[in-house]
């Protein structure tokens, strides 16, 4: 935990991208209705969403049309997603806003500090990270999202039966998960053969997975339960 509070390598990198006429004015317009802003104390969830519900967190949702689904398809579910990226955020809240969604809210911030300091414990019932950077070259592993003190910081914010999904399209960054949560005793491999899941039938494919089916890539899902 010590190494969450005080930290000095990201997982992340904020590149700058364009930023369309639409995602301006959703920022603009749709932020004080879906927005969150970061500050170090902890959100009344039930306050938040205006009720008691199961509750999903996307780390790092891409432009948001994976979530943006799962909002649509699972309306007695609320979803937080966080996205550093803003052109992703603006596309999520026109997505929001285009189909009337009333169970997403969005953060655009360092998702280990939103989670650390404004998510209580044993608050979700689910985490999903999806295709995070996989920082391939040998000398940047260090700046995976997926280490064990991220592991052991997340099951604290996990409900006991909660559900930590993940998935990536780099082979090496798929074992190095399988064997970092699965040595953890916090979480139990709901996989049946202890190793990979099948590729869930409602995930929207994101940008990141399309583009490594273009390069040839393989897709590796985890799940791991909250023990």
């Amino acid at each position: 935990m010590n190494d969450l509070r005080n930290r000095s390598i990201r997982s992340f990198v904020v590149r700058a991208g364009r930023l369309t006429a639409g995602q301006a004015r959703a920022l603009d317009d749709l932020w004080p209705l879906y927005g969150i802003e970061y500050s170090a104390t902890p959100l009344d969830l039930d306050r938040l969403f205006g009720r008691s519900a199961p509750r999903t967190v996307e780390i790092g949702f891409g432009n948001g049309e994976h979530l943006a689904n799962l909002a649509a398809a699972h309306p007695g579910r609320d979803y937080l997603g966080i996205e550093v990226h803003r052109p992703g955020v603006g596309h999520l809240l026109m997505l929001a806003a285009e189909r009337g969604l009333t169970n997403v809210r969005t953060s655009q911030h360092d998702a280990v500090e939103v989670l650390r300091d404004q998510i209580p414990p044993a608050s979700l019932d689910e985490v999903l990270v999806l295709f995070p950077d996989p920082w391939h070259k040998k000398r940047h592993n260090k700046r995976r999202l997926v280490q064990p003190p991220f592991v052991e910081f997340i099951a604290t914010r996990l409900r006991a039966g909660g559900v930590l999904r993940l998935a990536t399209d780099w082979e090496e960054y798929a074992h190095q998960m399988l064997e970092v949560i699965g040595a953890s005793p916090l979480f139990s491999n709901l996989s049946p053969s202890n190793d990979w899941m099948p590729r869930p039938e409602e995930r929207a494919p994101t940008r990141f997975e399309k583009r490594g089916a273009r390069l040839g890539h393989g897709v590796w899902d985890l799940a791991f339960r909250r023990l």
